[in-house]
């Protein structure tokens, strides 16, 4: 028991401080101090449009009592003119009130709601990786989208409220007070019944409301994670399995929706009741009154007037609290994720990056994930302007020294090191300045072939860009396509081939012209023609750059100026290919296992097919694949889609 005291000590404390960060009045200064204050003036003139609309709502009501006393009762034909302009004028100032504080709202809500995706966006994109893989991508679609909008919505709802609704009220109940207060007092007789209903409906629609975002957010991961694996959905009969699970996350959210609705419109509902008992209240109470001769009629249908239009803003305000609650939980998240900071962040004062072509060191590196060490003092060194491959078994933590290098991670112990220079004490712009990546999966989007190639730059001319294409062979396939290089290469690239997409990103990593490259089994899933064209592009690009190669097809890397053998975390051989093949450990066992005697394998028709189209290169210089060893998957992904 003593044991689980302290963890509830401490779900009721972050129950707590959660429930602090999410009350309304913080949640409303977060927004204001945030995003509504700098559209304070334009806020104000629609504040005084909505105050006017509101206003005439009171001269109209008043404007009831001379037109049923003097005109209707009285037969007073001159009442007829002053009467009928003053209504002219209401209706006038009304619409053009209207029209106005509308655009004004519009334009304040689209505004902020573009400022919130953008800064949302940028401030997601800060954040560490370890970040990104505890929250999918259909998470955060959700709340840049569907969050963001809920907010959008409840500015309309409380501007408005508080501008037009709350005047509309105040004058409305002035011009009733006015006229009688007994009659007020029993209009609004039932006001005090609603105290506490509508406190506990607050609480549910807040709860049912952060329930459908949950909700929401999952429906939108099993989405992404359904479209961008299609293909092993269809190879493994899953689409029952997966349309099964979003249906049953779909009644969830249904349900989740309906409850929260229900609750927002139980408000105004209870509203309606309060007003059907006090209209009644006042018929009966009034209306005795007029019989008996101490009330007019024009008093009494000016008083209706007033408490009849007052109903409508206070019905509006009742309804207000329902969207509050609503958009509350969807703000609640999005200030949440504004409040995560990332953990990798540039040093106050950052070191210059080197200059030149850079050596790379890892001295006594470790890291550790959790409870798993993944690099168990790792030491390391690439010479600079040199080709260094890292080769190993899966998990040996090659991987792990390209995050490390670019630091998308810190290692517990060591240092890393460019140019002599700690990653960790350069700014994460200049650092990442310093690479290129090339990896097996090309990152294309869904753009134009130009603009994922220049990637927003403008300072690149037609003859630079011609030549970077020509030397990552671009321009081989480029007149097969039907636009040219304003051809749109589809989601994730999907209109071009696996070999295409590679000599498009080796485009994107030329036109960088970065001292250090690193290539992540970068012609692993490509046939022996496409691998020939990309490894031709991949040797033009590590020229005079520091090139760091992680394979697992050894023949890709038996030219490397250095190989570098990983196993569990540590370096535990290096040396060029033949030295390493002679020393008969880690390396040679695994260079036996690709190139087995008793049969032809990938590898061994790789490199004699490459040493027929190079001959006047070292036997075994260079791997390619035999189409035939194409993987099943990209096969039949050829057959499904064509590609």
């Amino acid at each position: 028991m003593s044991r689980k005291r302290p963890m509830s000590d401490d779900k009721a404390a972050a129950r707590r401080a959660r429930r602090a960060a999410g009350s309304s009045g913080v949640l409303l200064r977060w927004l204001w101090q945030g995003y509504l204050h700098k559209h304070l003036w334009m806020l104000l003139a629609a504040l005084f449009f909505m105050a006017l609309e509101g206003a005439v709502l009171g001269v109209l009501s008043w404007i009831m009592q001379p037109m049923f006393d003097q005109i209707f009762m009285a037969g007073n034909r001159d009442a007829l003119w002053w009467v009928g302009a003053v209504i002219m004028v209401i209706f006038t100032l009304r619409a053009v009130a209207t029209v106005a504080q509308r655009v004004l709202l519009s334009v304040i809500a689209q505004r902020t709601a573009a400022d919130l995706r953008r800064g949302l966006l940028s401030h997601l994109m800060q954040l560490d990786g370890t970040f990104h893989q505890t929250h999918p991508p259909g998470y955060l679609v959700q709340r840049l989208q569907s969050d963001v909008k809920a907010v959008n919505q409840v500015w309309n709802a409380l501007i408005t409220g508080a501008g037009r609704d709350v005047i509309s009220l105040v004058i409305l109940m002035g011009v009733a007070l006015s006229i009688d207060w007994a009659w007020t007092l029993v209009a609004c007789i039932g006001i005090p019944l609603m105290i506490l209903p509508a406190f506990v409906l607050q609480k549910f629609v807040r709860r049912r409301a952060r329930e459908a975002r949950d909700l929401g957010a999952q429906l939108a991961t099993r989405l992404d994670e359904v479209f961008h694996g299609i293909v092993p959905v269809k190879l493994n009969r899953l689409e029952g399995y997966q349309s099964r699970r979003f249906s049953d996350l779909t009644d969830h959210l249904i349900r989740a929706e309906v409850r929260a609705k229900l609750g927002a419109a139980a408000l105004p509902g209870m509203i309606d009741l309060m007003s059907g008992l006090g209209f009644l209240g006042v018929l009966v109470f009034g209306g005795s009154q007029i019989i008996e001769g101490t009330k007019t009629v024009g008093e009494f249908m000016s008083f209706f007037t007033a408490i009849g239009l007052a109903f409508n803003p206070l019905r509006r305000l009742g309804a207000v609290s329902g969207v509050w609650q609503t958009a509350a939980a969807a703000i609640e998240r999005i200030k949440d994720l504004f409040e995560t900071r990332p953990t990798l962040t540039s040093p106050s004062q950052p070191h210059a990056a080197p200059r030149g072509t850079p050596e790379v060191r890892l001295a006594g590196v470790t890291l550790s994930y959790g409870d798993t060490r993944v690099l168990n003092g790792a030491d390391l060194t690439a010479a600079a302007g040199r080709t260094t491959a890292l080769v190993g078994p899966s998990g040996a933590g090659k991987s792990t020294v390209f995050n490390l290098l670019t630091r998308l991670v810190d290692p517990q112990d060591g240092a890393v090191e460019i140019g002599g220079v700690r990653v960790r004490d350069m700014s994460l712009t200049e650092l990442r300045g310093l690479f290129s990546v090339v990896s097996q999966d090309a990152l294309l989007f869904d753009d134009s072939l130009r603009e994922n190639i220049l990637l927003g730059r403008t300072d690149v001319s037609d003859a630079e860009l011609e030549t970077v294409l020509d030397a990552a062979h671009v321009t081989d396939f480029l007149p097969a396509l039907s636009n040219g290089l304003d051809t749109q290469v589809g989601p994730r690239g999907s209109n071009l081939s696996g070999g295409q997409r590679q000599r498009v990103a080796i485009a994107r990593a030329l036109l960088r012209d970065t001292p250090v490259l690193l290539l992540d089994e970068a012609t692993s899933a490509l046939d022996a023609e496409s691998e020939q064209v990309v490894q031709a592009a991949l040797d033009r690009l590590s020229q005079g750059r520091t090139t760091l190669v992680i394979a697992h097809r050894l023949s890709t890397v038996r030219n490397a100026d250095k190989i570098v053998v990983m196993d569990k975390g540590r370096v535990i051989d290096e040396g060029t290919h033949d030295q390493l093949v002679a020393r008969d450990g880690v390396y040679a066992r695994l260079y036996r296992l690709q190139f087995k005697s008793d049969g032809p394998t990938a590898d061994s028709r790789a490199l004699a097919r490459m040493d027929s189209l190079h001959p006047d290169t070292a036997p075994g210089s260079t791997g390619y694949e035999d189409p035939a060893e194409t993987s099943l998957l990209q096969r039949i992904s050829q057959r499904l889609f064509g590609r």
